[in-house]
Order: structure tokens, then sequence, then C-alpha cells
């Protein structure tokens, strides 16, 4: 038995995460003016997060096709996989759960199952990891599905947008309203969980940190957190120091949020990923 783990750029994973469990990765497609550009691979997201506050239009996202999905698993059968994986951000912010289980259906070569993860950003990418190491220790498809399961009721993730902007610009946001945040210094504290994304309105950029820390206090103690940015690292740094002692031991991981995202949500974000430790019966 030969599980094989696929999912999409969204996961924010480091690379070389990605490469030790070879984890396969469908990269979102970016729309930048006349180009389409994939996630990942056409472009960095440090040249991204410079080049976003310039970019007329401003960019879109779209999610490959089902035919690329169909390739992508029919590759990894050739590759010896005897089932796939195929684990996504939540259908409530992309399309492309949907695509995946269109695919999984089209695909004789290997039999696929497509996992919505009901998370963005490393949310997904924890549940990609934890996935990847389960089947390295040998467990079966059920096993790994449950643990999945049970992971997902235990994964938040927060964040602070630093403006509105973007926001309108995507169209998920009224631009009076938009106008009237930026006036106001609104600063909305994004969370995520269990699919349903959720938003709270905080004035200025120094009650929303003090948000972001209060939420990351109410859900401890972790086995799993990251510290989420777009553009903003330094700024990152000094708040994953802020909050060390609500930290797991071991490596926390810093990451810079994938382009796909932050199309909408612009520069400037700080937030967490977190995965509450399992309580003790």
């Amino acid at each position: 038995m030969t599980i094989r783990i696929v999912t999409d750029s969204t996961c924010d994973l480091p690379p070389e995460v990605v490469r030790e469990h070879r984890i396969t990765i469908a990269p979102i497609l970016i729309h930048v003016g006349t180009q389409d550009l994939r996630d990942g691979i056409d472009f960095t997201r440090e040249e991204f997060y410079a080049q976003l506050p310039s970019l007329k239009p401003p960019p879109t996202t779209a999610t490959p096709g089902q035919d690329f999905f169909r390739r992508m698993y029919e590759q990894l059968a050739a590759e010896g996989a005897t089932e796939v994986l195929s684990i996504h951000i939540s259908h409530r912010l992309s399309a492309t759960v949907d695509i995946a289980r269109q695919a999984a259906k089209e695909t004789k070569a290997v039999a696929v199952t497509v996992f919505d993860s009901r998370q963005l950003s490393l949310g997904t990418g924890f549940a990609v990891h934890s996935a990847a190491q389960a089947v390295e220790n040998g467990k079966p498809l059920a096993a790994v599905l449950s643990l999945l399961e049970a992971q997902v009721m235990r994964t938040h993730v927060f964040a602070a947008l630093d403006t509105l902007e973007y926001l309108r610009r995507s169209g998920r946001m009224n631009g009076a309203i938009s106008a009237l945040g930026e006036v106001l210094q609104i600063k909305p504290v994004l969370k995520m969980f269990n699919g349903e994304p959720t938003s709270e309105r905080v004035r200025t950029r120094r009650h929303a940190i003090k948000r972001l820390k209060e939420l990351l206090a109410e859900r401890a103690p972790y086995e799993r957190v990251a510290v989420l940015h777009s553009g903003v690292e330094e700024r990152a740094r000094s708040l994953l120091e802020e909050v060390h002692s609500d930290l797991p031991t071991g490596e926390v991981w810093l990451q810079e949020i994938n382009p796909v995202l932050g199309a909408h949500i612009g520069p400037g974000v700080l937030g967490f990923a977190c995965v509450s430790a399992e309580k003790q019966e």
C-alpha cells in the first residue's frame, strides 16, 4: 500500500517539509494583468507583496481545472501510488475541494479521497503534515482520515488585517464601508474554525495585536503553533518573541501567507495557526 498526499499552494507548508514528505502541491493561479501565474512557481511571495499595492487592476485567483487534478492523480498512480489523499482549503473559501472531488470521480488509475480541511493557510498545512507523518508511520487511510477529523476540531487560524482596502478591491466588502473603516482605523480580526469564517472589529493596530494574544492564550496549551504574516517578517518575529510563554516546546514556524489569500487580505497581516493539545482523560 502506497498512499500519496496532494494539497494546494494555499497550505503554506515550508518547502523543505513538502520535499521531505513527498507532498504534491497543486498551484493555485493568480491573474495579474494578462498573465496567469502559478502560485509558488512563477513568482516569490516577497515579489508578490512588494508589487501588490501597485497592481492595477487588482489580482484575482482561480483554481486549476478538473483535468489538471486528474492528470496529477494519474501521475502519482504511474509513480506507484495505490491510494491518493487530496487535502484542500475550506470549501467556504475556494472551489478547490469541489474541483478536486470531480477530478477524483474521473480518475480511474488510482483511488482518490478528497478531504476538506475546513481551514486555510497552515490550518490546512498542519493537517497535510499530520497526514503525511501518519502515512509514513504505516497508518491505513481510514485511520489517517479519523486523525484528521479529530485535528480539525482542535485547529484555529486567526489574523489581524492591517487595512480593509484589499477586501474592498477583491469585492468582498462594500466600498463605503471600507472607506469608513479606514477613517476609524478598524483592523478586522478574521477567524477560521471548522469551516466557519468569522470576524471581529478592533480599533487600531495595537488593540488588534492585543486581541490576537488573547485568542492565543484562550486556546492553550498547544501541540502546534505557527506565526503567519504577509510581507512583515520583522513584526512577525517581534510578535513571536512576545508570545513565547504560550507556545509549545520545539520548532515554531514563522511563515509568509500565500499570495492567493494575500490578494484578498493585503500586506501587513499578522496572525496564528494553531492546533490545541488533546485533552487528557
